[in-house]
């Protein structure tokens, strides 16, 4: 069966909404990265001390899930619903094909070792 990686960036505070919703829906794992980056906001600026400075680069999460295609639109839809505060800076969610997953301990293939 064809695989897909479903790449969401989100805001941290969302990740534990993120992982109990894809678990109803059956997903069993992901990787989860803390990253940092802008999008069309560019940043904002912060007052510390009287002192104005630009942060440029915002913390978000970067989430990972190895799906079966029949998989990726409720999974996507439920990331995007859960994750979704309609204020500039929800994130993004990319979806690509995945050519082979392997599962290292038991050299099992396929959706077996996502």
């Amino acid at each position: 069966m064809a695989m897909k990686m479903i790449t969401a960036v989100i805001r941290p505070h969302k990740l534990d909404d993120l992982e109990l919703a894809v678990a109803q829906l059956g997903v069993q794992g992901m990787t989860v990265v803390e990253v940092h980056g802008y999008g069309r906001q560019h940043g904002h600026l912060e007052v510390y001390r009287g002192a104005e400075y630009r942060v440029d680069f915002l913390a978000r999460t970067q989430v990972q899930i190895a799906v079966d295609e029949t998989l990726v639109e409720p999974v996507v839809e439920a990331i995007a619903n859960v994750t979704r505060t309609g204020k500039i800076g929800d994130g993004r969610i990319f979806v690509a094909p995945l050519g082979q997953a392997i599962r290292i301990r038991t050299g099992e293939t396929g959706t077996a070792a996502a």
